[in-house]
């Protein structure tokens, strides 16, 4: 069976989200069901022939990412977006990226490092996952997940 490509969406914005976003891509790097080499990071990954934040870059980025998630098997959204300033909502964008994902019948997987793990969690992205890694000791499991046969993975939450 071939690994698994994943569109690894999360915010990237400050240094606390680039470091929760390396933690992950390096969880699933050690992962058997994963192509480490098919490994898309939206932030990393931008357009770069217009100026970041021009027309031109808005629609070019946001084509790609839609593409790249119509690409990709699976999407992996990790959801603290200001953890470091006690928010704990998920970014808008990457909201927006798991439900494009489930809409396009792709496997969603949630991931919050929120240390707070009995957090609520919305109803539309509660009813869209496959999987969910709540808790830096559950999200060690992303290296061993198997990717192929997608367990469900369920967390007891409320759902709001």
């Amino acid at each position: 069976m071939q690994p698994k490509s994943v569109y690894l969406a999360g915010p990237f914005f400050s240094d606390g989200q680039n470091n929760r976003v390396k933690t992950v891509k390096n969880l699933l790097n050690k992962n058997q069901t994963i192509n480490s080499d098919a490994i898309f990071l939206p932030g990393k990954d931008e357009y770069t022939d217009a100026a970041a934040g021009s027309f031109e870059w808005q629609i070019a980025t946001f084509n790609a990412d839609i593409r790249q998630i119509d690409q990709t098997d699976v999407v992996v959204a990790i959801l603290d977006y200001d953890l470091e300033n006690g928010q704990h909502e998920a970014d808008a964008g990457t909201i927006w990226e798991c439900g494009y994902a489930y809409a396009q019948h792709k496997p969603v997987f949630l991931v919050r490092f929120d240390k707070q793990t009995e957090n609520s969690i919305n109803l539309m992205l509660a009813g869209s996952y496959t999987a969910m890694f709540n808790g830096e000791k559950d999200i060690a499991n992303l290296a061993t997940y198997d990717f192929y046969n997608l367990k469900n993975k369920y967390v007891h939450l409320d759902v709001i």
